[in-house]
């Protein structure tokens, strides 16, 4: 185990890790060469699994080459050839790519690019960007103030702009105490009623990711929700902006999660699975209406050093292609379904588990007290978390996080690599098991009830 003593990093808690030794495929091994089953793809960034000689090939034929170029100086061809085959197999009329680092950088630059095109149509007042209550959108000040996750929020409010939210649809826990399909998606329709209030000459853009990712657990809409968002967009002259930073790259059994629903989205912010963990990289893609209005009113006043970066973009070209070439996409699609009937069935004897939602290989397990009023957990029992160890001691990583707005509930996410085979699926569906029989019991004890 690392010792905190002797470590002069930090990072966001003084936990103590074991120290990795080596990983391949969707295993890691720690220094006493302990195996895990890397069922959470790291941060749900890991999409083609680890040490993948593909990969090490194109870093390694990069590297014959150059590892970096300043975008203003050299254009590099891994950079041109990568933004061709997003282009080519991105949602109609997304056809500029402008590239960043992370998942972060790529919501502020889509944030900004936003608030570009308006600016450069003279439209100077259209500054707000109306984000979902929970959500995540990244660490950095103007994704945070997209986000709604009140315990990355709370020390830096006073620091943040907060834009108008409306309530994810979170049907589970609707806002609203209704039922869908009676609700009629008043979450969606919530949209209207903000532009109204905030008045629509001030609105700049929606944001929103298509399934939910870590705030809400794999949370998959109403079907015809993103019709009425993308109706309402439309109505209002404001833009639709998809973070598909966790989605994207085949994870929820499409090459985008916007394909479920065959939806058109203005900007999309990505990374993650874009380079698999094998590099730092990011994007997003636009219509080039808007780059073009952007550009002509004087440019784009954004950037970072390692914009383009070609080893980065040889590293991402190589997974994109590996994803592609392998039939990633189809796997994640058919290995999701697999995974999904195996929750469903623990489900049935664990009654801790309220729900289970996502699609593809983006799964997740809500926890609760009480499965007929889907009462949560006390928090001090702090659930997510007691699975999470639970299941990392048994070998098996998940993620785990608050379902309500960060502050109570409790869920995990399941999200191995999409390279995961039907026995893998089979295996870390026993560790999950496992892990729910000790906690089920530990829940179940006098000493944990209190009496």
């Amino acid at each position: 185990m690392t010792n905190t003593t002797d470590n002069p990093l930090f990072y966001q808690t003084n936990s103590v890790t074991p120290m990795v030794s080596r990983a391949r495929g969707i295993y890691i091994w720690d220094d006493s060469d302990k195996e895990y089953i890397d069922a959470a793809s790291g941060a749900i960034i890991c999409n083609i699994g680890h040490g993948d000689e593909k990969i090490l090939e194109a870093v390694n034929e990069q590297a014959k080459s150059t590892f970096f170029t300043y975008r203003t100086q050299f254009e590099n061809r891994p950079a041109v050839d990568l933004a061709s085959k997003i282009v080519a197999h991105s949602p109609p009329l997304l056809d500029k790519v402008f590239y960043v680092s992370g998942g972060s950088e790529a919501v502020e630059s889509a944030i900004k690019l936003a608030r570009s095109y308006f600016y450069s149509r003279g439209e100077g007042s259209r500054h707000l960007l109306i984000s979902r209550a929970p959500s995540y959108h990244g660490s950095t000040l103007g994704a945070l103030s997209c986000t709604s996750y009140a315990p990355l929020e709370m020390p830096y409010r006073p620091l943040l702009k907060s834009p108008p939210k409306i309530p994810a649809p979170y049907c589970y826990r609707c806002q609203y105490g209704l039922t869908y399909p009676e609700c009629e998606v008043a979450c969606a329709m919530a949209l209207e009623t903000t532009i109204r209030e905030q008045g629509e000459e001030n609105v700049a853009g929606f944001i929103a990711e298509p399934i939910g990712g870590a705030s809400t657990g794999a949370l998959v809409p109403p079907e015809e929700y993103f019709g009425i968002i993308r109706e309402i967009c439309d109505k209002y002259g404001i833009l639709l902006i998809l973070d598909e930073v966790m989605t994207g790259f085949g994870r929820t059994g499409k090459l985008f999660a916007s394909e479920h629903w065959n939806l058109e989205p203005d900007i999309v912010a990505l990374s993650k699975g874009m380079a698999s963990g094998y590099y730092p990289l990011g994007a997003i893609i636009s219509r080039n209406s808007i780059v073009e209005s952007v550009l002509d009113g004087g440019g784009f006043p954004h950037g970072h050093t390692y914009a383009g970066n070609p080893m980065a973009c040889a590293v991402g070209l190589a997974v994109l292609n590996r994803i592609l070439d392998d039939q990633l996409v189809a796997n994640s699609a058919a290995m999701g379904t697999r995974l999904l009937d195996g929750l469903h069935r623990l489900a049935k004897d664990y009654p801790v588990i309220g729900q289970v939602r996502g699609r593809g290989l983006l799964t997740a397990l809500e926890f609760v007290e009480d499965r007929a009023t889907a009462a949560p957990f006390a928090n001090e029992k702090d659930v997510g978390n007691l699975m999470t160890r639970e299941a990392f001691q048994r070998g098996l990583i998940i993620y785990p996080r608050r379902s309500i707005n960060g502050i109570a509930g409790d869920h995990t996410l399941i999200a191995p690599p999409l390279i995961t085979t039907a026995p893998q699926i089979d295996e870390i569906l026993n560790r999950l098991d496992d892990t729910l029989k000790s906690v089920s019991r530990t829940l179940a004890s006098p000493a944990n009830n209190g009496r």
